[in-house]
């Protein structure tokens, strides 16, 4: 078995007002909550079982994923942070390597090619790494061994971007304090001084995206509805308009528009790069362009 967590424990302050209705892994990519796709690109890399961990709204997680076979939500009263996540659900990931990724990006990286690279690695930890120069900030060395983070080293062959996908042995996760607040990052930090080896991989030619603010989300949006993302299939057009939604006449939309299931757009109203989530409202005559309305 291939096992896998999913991190979804977040707080998602960038996104708010609407973090705070919805945690981030449920907002709606296409109208399908991002936590759903995560968990279908697992299964079809051949992952099981799953853990998700689960903190804020995590009632609507848990909730999204009831039914699920072989899926544990890790429900935590407190934030423990990645780290954190990662020690409480050591009881469920055995001696085999595991493979993690964050719940709030979206991708068309080769999970089944991550996790057995780093099977045949010899390596206790390997990043997924890429250059998105906006976030490169992982020092690696020329023989691909990650050396520090951030500013911490002054000079490096190369700085790249950790796209949130990594694969462990679960060992490692002994060194952490249970039930307590703690970051990965700061475990491999300690992992790299003791001579431990972290390696990354470099992955090309793929999408992704982290899915951090409002402009991220609705770059995604355009981005497959205008079939941009490479292995997903092009849609026929770009406005994805749910068959429950309700349309006021004369309703426009331009470039590329989602609507979700049941969604109200009131007469006369103009959208252009919108998403509106299910059930939510456009007043009549609203001319929205560049926005979230959930």
């Amino acid at each position: 078995m291939k096992k896998a967590m999913i991190l979804a424990a977040g707080l998602g302050t960038r996104l708010r007002p609407y973090s705070e209705r919805r945690p981030k892994p449920l907002f709606p990519v296409l109208g399908t909550p991002l936590l759903r796709h995560t968990v279908a690109g697992l299964r079809r890399a051949g992952f099981g079982p799953l853990v998700v961990n689960a903190h804020h709204l995590g009632e609507q997680i848990a909730a999204a994923l009831a039914g699920e076979a072989d899926v544990f939500v890790q429900q935590e009263a407190e934030i423990l942070g990645t780290g954190g996540g990662l020690r409480r659900a050591l009881p469920h990931f055995g001696s085999e390597p595991v493979l993690v990724t964050n719940g709030d990006i979206f991708h068309t990286i080769d999970l089944a090619r991550v996790y057995d690279d780093h099977r045949g690695s010899g390596a206790a930890v390997t990043m997924v790494l890429h250059d998105c120069p906006r976030f490169n900030k992982v020092a690696m060395a020329d023989d691909g061994r990650i050396i520090g983070f951030g500013d911490e080293v002054a000079a490096a062959p190369t700085r790249l971007a950790f796209t949130g996908i990594h694969v462990i042995d679960p060992a490692i996760l002994t060194a952490l304090p249970a039930d307590t607040f703690s970051d990965i990052i700061d475990c491999y930090r300690a992992l790299i001084a003791s001579g431990g080896a972290v390696r990354g991989l470099v992955v090309r030619g793929h999408y992704w995206t982290d899915m951090g603010t409002p402009d991220d989300y609705l770059a995604l949006h355009g981005a497959l509805l205008r079939g941009e993302v490479p292995g997903e299939m092009a849609p026929s057009t770009p406005f994805l308009i749910e068959a429950s939604a309700r349309l006021g006449a004369g309703v426009q939309w331009h470039d590329w528009v989602a609507v979700g299931a049941a969604a109200r757009l009131g007469a006369g109203a103009s959208l252009t790069r919108v998403v509106v989530w299910d059930g939510a409202e456009v007043p009549a005559g609203a001319v929205l362009a560049d926005t979230i309305v959930g």
